[in-house]
């Protein structure tokens, strides 16, 4: 299943252990923020992230979708596969 790439935008520089919630993803911590940047499956698996987001009591501040050309895809958070 292909999915979407996705970036997420939460107030806060997450810490090492709080980036653990988010495997799959890439995050880039600057300036007060992190940005969470990954293919995700599907809708289940996107509302599933904002439920980490929420449990973590992190404020979510902008979500886009930032598809990339489908050569350097790589697998999507929630298809069981690790990285």
């Amino acid at each position: 299943m292909e999915g979407r790439q996705y970036r997420l935008t939460v107030d806060g520089e997450l810490s090492d252990p709080a980036q653990r919630a988010f495997e799959g993803m890439v995050l880039t911590r600057t300036r007060g923020s992190t940005v969470l940047v990954g293919r995700v499956r599907d809708q289940a698996a996107l509302q599933d992230l904002f439920r980490r987001i929420s449990d973590l009591g992190l404020k979510l501040l902008e979500v886009t979708v930032a598809d990339e050309a489908p050569e350097r895809r790589g697998p999507a958070v929630g298809d069981g596969t690790t990285t």
